[in-house]
C-alpha cells in the first residue's frame, strides 16, 4: 500500500491556512500515487493549543474546518488530527482525535488513548482518553491508527512505563496489519534518534509495517522536527522525511513475507549534533517571529560569542535584510568588542548601528548621585548599564516594529548571571536552553562552514564588561564545570550529594545550586526560551519561587 506523508507546519488557530496547507499537501500526495494519506496530530487547530481549548468558539472553529476540508477530499482517504467533543459524561469535554476523511465526509474517527502529563505536556487537563480502540478497515485490511503518545509505551523498549495499557498491542491483538502514528512530537537534542529507534523496535518486534508522520515547525518554546518515517515489518527504514523542514512524500509499505525476526539494521546516521541544534533554533526563531505577525528582529551586539551566534541564527531564519545589529558601548566596553561587533555585522551583511549609552549612563548617575552618596559602587551601577541597553533596544523595537532577541544562554539563566529589564529584555530567548559550552561548539561549527563569527569573539574570555577587567569566571565556576553540574541538577534531577559523588567540589556545588534556586524569580520573568534540551526552563520545569527547600 502506498502511504502519503504530509509533514507540514500548522499555526495554532489559523484554521483557514491550516486547511489550505492540508489540501495542497493532500493533492500532491495523491498525485504521487498515495492510496492513504497521513497528516499530523491536532493539525487543524495547531499544537499545542493549551487553554484555547477551554474556548468553545475555538473548538467549534476547529470542527468547522474539519467538516469543510472533508468536502474537498476524494476517494483517497486522509487521516488527520483535530479536537473532537466528548459526548460521554462524566468525563472531560474534549478528545484528542484522528478523523479519516474520504468522499466528502468523515468516514471514521478515533481518539488518543495515552495522555502525557510530564515535561511540557498537560493533555490530561483537557482531553478524555479513548478507552476502547479498534483498527480501521480499509480495502480489506486492518490498519491500527495511533496518536503520538499511544506508541510510546512499548514494554520491550522502555525500562519504566508510564501507562498500564499498550494501544499498539491492543490493535495487534485485533488483527492490525499495519500501524500508523500521527504525531506532534516536540524535539530536543537527540530526540529524533530515540524516536526512530523506538519506532523501529515496534515495527520489528510486532513484525508489522509502521508509518509515523510528525509535525514540523515551532510554536512558542516548542520545536517540531519532522523526521517522519516509514518502516517495513523487519524494522528497516523504507522512507524518511526531512528534518526541520516541510516535506510531502510517498512510501510503499507491505508486510515482508517470512521476515521472521532478524537483527535490526544499524541506526541511520544523523547530521552533526551542532547542525541539528542550529537548524532547530533557526526554525524556532523564524516561526516565532512570523507566527506572531512580525518580519524582522533586533540583536544587541556586544562583540561576544552569545550575541554573535544569535545574530547568525537570526540571519539564517529571517534573512540579512530583516536583522538589525546594535552596539551600545559604555566606559567599560573594550575597543576590541566594538571591532568584533562591526566585523560580525559586515560578515553577515546586516544593518549595524552604534548607539553609545555613556551619555545616558552619566545622566542617570547624576540623577542618583544624592541618594547613592557615601555608598560603594556595586551591581546597581553595573546593572544600570545593562538596563539602559535594554531600554535602547526596546525603543528601536517600538519604532521599527521588530522583535528583540535576547542573547543570554542557559548557563547564565540558570545561576541568574543576567539582568532583569536589561539583557533579559526581549520577545524571545533563542539561546536560553543552550549551555555555554555548547555555544562554543555551535559557533565553531558555524565557522567551519562559513567563517562568519570573528575568531576573537570565540577565543577571548567571556565578559559582561560592566566593570573594569570583568570576566565571567570572576563570578562563576569555569563553564565546563558549571555546565556539567547544571546538566546533572536541572536535566537529570540529581541531588546535591549525588552531584558531589560525581567528583565535584562540595563548595562549588553548594554555590551553584544556591544560585539556581535564588534566580527562579528572574527566570519566571524571562522571555520564552526555545527548548532544545530534555529539560528546559519554562513550561516544562515548574518550580515555586517562594519556597524554602534546602538542597
Amino acid at each position: 500500500m502506498k502511504l502519503g506523508f504530509l509533514q507540514l507546519n500548522s499555526t495554532i488557530g489559523d484554521f483557514a491556512a491550516n486547511q489550505e496547507k492540508l489540501l495542497a499537501g493532500y493533492q500532491k500526495a495523491v498525485a504521487l500515487g498515495a492510496e492513504l494519506v497521513l497528516a499530523p496530530e491536532l493539525f487543524f487547530c495547531g499544537y499545542p493549543p493549551r487553554d484555547l481549548l477551554l474556548r468553545e468558539d475555538f473548538v467549534d472553529a476547529n470542527l468547522a474546518a474539519v467538516e469543510e476540508a472533508a468536502k474537498k477530499i476524494g476517494a483517497t482517504p486522509v487521516c488527520v488530527g483535530f479536537v473532537d467533543k466528548n459526548p460521554h459524561r462524566p468525563g472531560r469535554a474534549l478528545c484528542n482525535s484522528a478523523a479519516m476523511l474520504q468522499d466528502g465526509k468523515i468516514v471514521w474517527r478515533t481518539n488518543k488513548s495515552l495522555l502525557p502529563t510530564y515535561d511540557v505536556f498537560d493533555e490530561d487537563r483537557y482531553f478524555e482518553p479513548q478507552m476502547k480502540i479498534a483498527p480501521f478497515d480499509f480495502k480489506g485490511r486492518k490498519i491500527g491508527i495511533t496518536i503520538c503518545e499511544d506508541i510510546w509505551n512499548d514494554e520491550d523498549f522502555w525500562p519504566e512505563r508510564l501507562y498500564r495499557c499498550d494501544p499498539v498491542k491492543e490493535l495487534m491483538a485485533q488483527g492490525a496489519e499495519m500501524i500508523v502514528n500521527i504525531s506532534a512530537s516536540p524535539w530536543h537534542d537527540g530526540k529524533e534518534r530515540i524516536r526512530r529507534e523506538m519506532l523501529r523496535r515496534v515495527a520489528h518486534d510486532e513484525r508489522v509495517p509502521l508509518a509515523h508522520v510528525n509535525l514540523i515547525g515551532a510554536n512558542d518554546e516548542l520545536i517540531f522536527d519532522g523526521h517522519s518515517v516509514a518502516f517495513d515489518s523487519r524494522g528497516e527504514i523504507v522512507a524518511e522525511g526531512k528534518g526541520f523542514s516541510e516535506d510531502v512524500f510517498v512510501a510503499e509499505l507491505e508486510p515482508v513475507a517470512g521476515s521472521g525476526m532478524p537483527a535490526l539494521a544499524p541506526p541511520t546516521e544523523d547530521p552533526a549534533r551542532e547542525a541539528q541544534i542550529f537548524s532547530a533554533l533557526s526554525l524556532g526563531i523564524r516561526d516565532y517571529v512570523h507566527k506572531c505577525g512580525f518580519r524582522s528582529a533586533i540583536v544587541g551586539l556586544s562583540g561576544g560569542i552569545d550575541s554573535a551566534l544569535t545574530a547568525v541564527l537570526a540571519v539564517d531564519a529571517l534573512g540579512r535584510e530583516n536583522v538589525l545589529g546594535v552596539a551600545m558601548p559604555a566606559r567599560y566596553s573594550s575597543e576590541g568588542s566594538l571591532t568584533d561587533a562591526g566585523a560580525l555585522a559586515k560578515n553577515l551583511g546586516i544593518r549595524h548601528e552604534v548607539l553609545p549609552i555613556e551619555p545616558v549612563f552619566c545622566a542617570v548617575e547624576k540623577q542618583l548621585e544624592k541618594v547613592f552618596a557615601g555608598l560603594k559602587a556595586n551591581e546597581a551601577e553595573e546593572n544600570l548599564q545593562s538596563r539602559l541597553r535594554g531600554a535602547t533596544l526596546m525603543a528601536l523595537s517600538n519604532k521599527f516594529g521588530a522583535l528583540v532577541l535576547t542573547t543570554g544562554n542557559k548557563s547564565e539563566m540558570a545561576v541568574g548571571y543576567c539582568t532583569l529589564y536589561g539583557d533579559m529584555n526581549g520577545a524571545l530567548a533563542p539561546l536560553a536552553d543552550v549551555l555555554k559550552t555548547d555555544i562554543y561548539k555551535i559557533a565553531r561549527w558555524v565557522n567551519r562552514r562559513e567563517g562568519l563569527i570573528p575568531e576573537n569573539s570565540i577565543l577571548k574570555p567571556p565578559s559582561a564588561e560592566l566593570r573594569p577587567d570583568q570576566k565571567d569566571e570572576d563570578s562563576l565556576p569555569a563553564y565546563a564545570t558549571l555546565d556539567a553540574i547544571l546538566d546533572l541538577y536541572i536535566v537529570k534531577n540529581a541531588g546535591k550529594e549525588q552531584i558531589i559523588q560525581q567528583g565535584f567540589d562540595r563548595e562549588t556545588v553548594n554555590e551553584v545550586l544556591n544560585k539556581i534556586n535564588f534566580a527562579e524569580y528572574k527566570r519566571r520573568q524571562a522571555a520564552p526560551a526555545l527548548k532544545i534540551s530534555a529539560r528546559a526552563f519554562g513550561m516544562g520545569r515548574r518550580i515555586p519561587i517562594a519556597q524554602r527547600f534546602q538542597v
